[in-house]
């Protein structure tokens, strides 16, 4: 089995679905199968504009041949496994390329950093991780954390334990909800989605809350598409079905509401979601549908 990295664009033309699957063309198939039942990172080439270099992890269940087109293969994501990273890493950092492996004898590039699928050694895994994880702002709570320094590469050499440690640690459920809350509240601009406000203390934390629009208790996944940054209030009225979202955008308000009247003042004037600049970051129509269907007190 070897750890690996997906190359993928947001506006790539093969048919992928970061958290749940990955196209890829026959010819990357021997270096694809090594990789199941194995962590990958995804990384987005600089060529793309705004590129977010390497920018998520997530883990590879099994790969079928693709069942509309020949000589396509999927790679299905374990669920649950995908997660962003809270802080995006670039291909090359100031002490050079954070993926060592594909350096040759001349300490130059490669072919090999063409390939859309390879592998990774385990130590050029761990920098990435670690830098993407790394907490680097106030949008973070204030929460402790489990010591990870000892999973460090340059404290101990690497074993297989440790690496396990290591995806365990940043893969448990308090990371994965600190960083939820991160990539959440970035893309909305740490603005609440239903009132508009951007409410900032003293000491730079946002009041706004990042909230599953699908629950995780209900297999709803830790990426930015199935969450909305919501205020307080507005979170507990959402989870408890008392508004929701139309697939475009508009707010609804239950029947069921005690105070509708009261529940109305607090949203926006345009009677719609804010939404966060990027397409792909915006709340997906099937989790909408979900928490309409499950959720919304019609």
């Amino acid at each position: 089995m070897s750890l690996g990295v997906f190359v993928h664009r947001e506006d790539s033309i093969y048919a992928d679905s970061p958290a749940e699957q990955y196209q890829f063309p026959a010819p990357y198939l021997g270096r694809a199968e090594p990789c199941v039942g194995q962590w990958i990172l995804y990384y987005e080439p600089v060529k793309v504009k705004n590129s977010r270099g390497y920018f998520a992890m997530a883990r590879v269940q099994r790969i079928l041949p693709d069942p509309t087109i020949a000589k396509m293969y999927i790679a299905v994501i374990e669920p649950g496994s995908y997660l962003e990273f809270a802080n995006p890493v670039a291909f090359k950092g100031p002490d050079g390329h954070h993926e060592q492996g594909l350096l040759n004898d001349e300490q130059r590039l490669s072919g090999r950093a063409q390939a859309a699928v390879r592998p990774i050694s385990p130590q050029d895994f761990n920098r990435i991780i670690d830098l993407g994880f790394a907490d680097r702002d106030d949008l973070l709570p204030r929460i402790d954390l489990p010591d990870a320094s000892s999973l460090r590469e340059e404290r101990a050499s690497f074993s297989y334990d440790q690496e396990r440690e290591r995806i365990a640690f940043y893969s448990s459920r308090i990371v994965r909800d600190r960083v939820f809350r991160k990539i959440v509240l970035r893309a909305y601009g740490e603005r609440c989605a239903i009132t508009g406000l951007r409410l900032i203390n003293g000491g730079g934390r946002a009041e706004a809350e990042a909230a599953h629009i699908r629950p995780v208790g209900a297999n709803g996944p830790d990426i930015v598409s199935n969450g909305l940054a919501l205020s307080g209030t507005v979170h507990w009225m959402f989870d408890r079905g008392l508004i929701s979202l139309s697939d475009d955008l508009d707010i609804l308000v239950s029947r069921q509401a005690n105070d509708a009247e009261s529940v109305r003042a607090m949203i926006n004037r345009t009677g719609r979601a804010f939404l966060p600049l990027r397409a792909m970051d915006r709340p997906h129509p099937h989790f909408l549908q979900w928490h309409r269907d499950h959720c919304f007190k019609h």
